[in-house]
């Protein structure tokens, strides 16, 4: 099989209808097998507001007690991953919608409530590459949730940049990988406002210092650290990048060194 591209979608871009559309389209046009992995956060969040249920976060990582499941699953899995393979579909990409537990794709282990309890949240253990070939080759572009399950009959909500990076991870055991983040600004910045503050490159050895001052940061943080550990274990190349350039190489290149 040729190069497989997996692109992460975020909450900020899925929250804006005209955005999430170009970037749809975008990725229905790219070239090759593909697949997708979709956050949703804000909108989940703005839910459990008006069911008056508390959002907890802790280094951008969501507290899933009972009543947050519910509401990620909904949204999660069901309507932000509809909307995506209809605007898919609509664009001329085959697309199937996808939780972890659809053809046990994907199997996560509830997370130790050491140091933080986390409540319903998973840790990754297992990609089905198998599954994802045969769709792969059978034409489809699976779309994930973070919705995940632990073969037991619970599901899990997974940090999405986790689940892009270990279905990359899964798929460079088909083919020669490449994982793309998409969010909203042109890639990871020195500065949040000036989109000219673009740092072009972040390493196992340079990301240690921009944590620790500050510049990286809340959800960026475990976006950054799951992309050093995807290269680390095998996916061709991670790039942080905008929805808007999905197919260029502008933004910032992930390395080991």
């Amino acid at each position: 099989m040729e190069r497989i591209t997996v692109v992460k979608i975020g909450g900020n871009v899925i929250d804006n209808p005209a955005a999430m559309k170009r970037f749809l389209k975008e990725f229905a046009a790219l070239e090759g097998p593909k697949i997708l992995v979709h956050g949703g956060g804000k909108l989940a969040t703005r839910l459990a507001e008006r069911l008056e249920l508390k959002v907890q976060m802790v280094d951008g990582r969501r507290i899933t007690d009972k009543g947050t499941l519910d509401v990620v699953t909904m949204v999660y899995a069901g309507l932000i991953n509809k909307q995506a393979v209809a605007g898919l579909q609509a664009a001329g990409c085959n697309a199937l919608g996808l939780s972890g537990a659809d053809g046990n794709a994907v199997t996560a282990r509830r997370r130790s409530p050491q140091p933080v309890d986390y409540g319903f949240v998973g840790d990754i253990e297992r990609v089905d590459s198998a599954l994802l070939r045969r769709l792969l080759e059978d034409g489809m572009a699976p779309v994930f949730s973070a919705i995940m399950h632990d073969g037991k009959g619970t599901l899990l909500n997974c940090n999405a940049d986790s689940v892009a990076s270990a279905v990359a991870l899964g798929a460079a055991e088909i083919a020669p990988t490449d994982l793309v983040f998409c969010f909203e600004k042109a890639g990871v910045l020195r500065n949040p406002d000036d989109d000219t503050s673009l740092i072009r490159e972040i390493t196992a050895a340079t990301y240690p210092p921009l944590k620790a001052d500050g510049v990286v940061s809340k959800g960026m943080i475990p976006k950054i650290e799951n992309a050093l550990k995807a290269v680390e274990k095998g996916v061709r190349s991670v790039t942080i990048r905008s929805s808007e350039n999905l197919s260029n190489g502008i933004g910032t290149v992930i390395r080991n060194s």
